[in-house]
């Protein structure tokens, strides 16, 4: 039997969502240390799961590798559609667990795509080889327009930035009791629709935010300057998302937001994808006063839900034996 772990991802925005532009997507995130996706596996005649969309990506995986079939036992796993790259993680997880399990190398930047993984945005994939913060390089306008190719007809985005944050910083992870984040065909319908309205303008600011400020303070390690560019580029991106989602930020992460953004412990507030998950950055002096802050603005503003604070990923999935 082969475990295979894996931390959820922070997903900042795009760089670019015009088709004015040569390029599209170009993904800009963090991976997270905690919460983790925890997933057994050993060979079997058939394929053994409980539930999808484990099922799907164990067939996938199955299928990829080429192997007779493979049980699949989920221990615990990141939660699903809240922002934090629950599928990619899940997919690449399965995938890889099946392949030590049956002693084939992995080819995960490459087989992502015919697991349905890397369509838009490369972060997660890049965070699950990894870690660390990230850029990717989009994905070539003219191919992609509005929507992705089909499955398994798209390359993976290369990283065109990595960086290994301080090991001191800890994100704080506010994922209030909502309705779940897009994902699927609902999705794929509201990209759509923004990408054929989306400002060039706003690319054009957000390269300036990316190379001038973000860049720099995450390769310095500099937190203050590096959260001020992270909240930036998540505000930028959500004026391309304004009549998408009901605001800058989707109800209720934007009371969440606007609540956090007061707290001086913490910096670099934003939306996680589509939502609801709230983060900020914070260090370790002052974990305890960003958590028990985080938690008071769920009860302030009369939310449930769930607050992790996690060192940010300084390393990819990892295999257990």
């Amino acid at each position: 039997m082969v475990t295979v772990s894996t931390g959820a991802r922070l997903h900042v925005g795009f760089q670019n969502l015009s088709l004015a532009h040569d390029r599209l997507y170009g993904g800009v995130g963090v991976g997270l240390a905690e919460p983790r996706t925890r997933i057994s596996a050993e060979p079997a005649d058939d394929i053994s799961v409980a539930g999808q969309p484990v099922g799907r990506y164990a067939t996938r995986a199955v299928e990829r590798l080429g192997v007779s079939g493979v049980e699949i036992e989920v221990e615990s796993s990141i939660p699903r559609h809240v922002g934090l790259g629950s599928g990619t993680q899940l997919a690449l997880a399965v995938y890889a667990a099946t392949a030590l399990a049956h002693d084939r190398p992995l080819a995960i930047r490459s087989d992502a795509p015919e697991l349905g993984r890397g369509g838009r945005s490369g972060v997660g994939v890049a965070t699950f080889e990894r870690g660390g913060f990230v850029v990717d390089a989009g994905h070539p306008t003219a191919r992609f327009t509005t929507a992705p190719p089909e499955r398994g007809e798209w390359t993976v985005p290369p990283v065109v930035a990595r960086h290994k944050l301080p090991e001191s910083w800890r994100f704080v992870v506010v994922v209030p009791d909502a309705t779940p984040g897009r994902s699927g065909d609902a999705e794929d319908a509201s990209i759509r629709s923004v990408v054929e309205d989306a400002s060039p303008a706003v690319a054009d600011e957000i390269a300036g935010v990316l190379t001038r400020r973000l860049l720099p303070a995450a390769a310095a390690g500099h937190l203050d300057a590096f959260g001020d560019a992270v909240e930036r580029i998540g505000r930028l991106n959500g004026t391309w998302y304004t009549e998408t989602q009901g605001g800058v930020f989707r109800p209720p992460a934007g009371r969440l937001v606007e609540h956090l953004d007061e707290a001086p412990v913490l910096t670099g507030i934003g939306q996680s994808s589509w939502g609801p998950a709230v983060y900020g950055v914070t260090d370790r002096t002052h974990r305890d006063e960003a958590e028990t802050l985080a938690r008071d603005s769920l009860d302030e503003l009369g939310l449930d839900g769930t607050v992790y604070v996690t060192r940010p990923a300084a390393d990819g999935f990892r295999v257990h034996e």
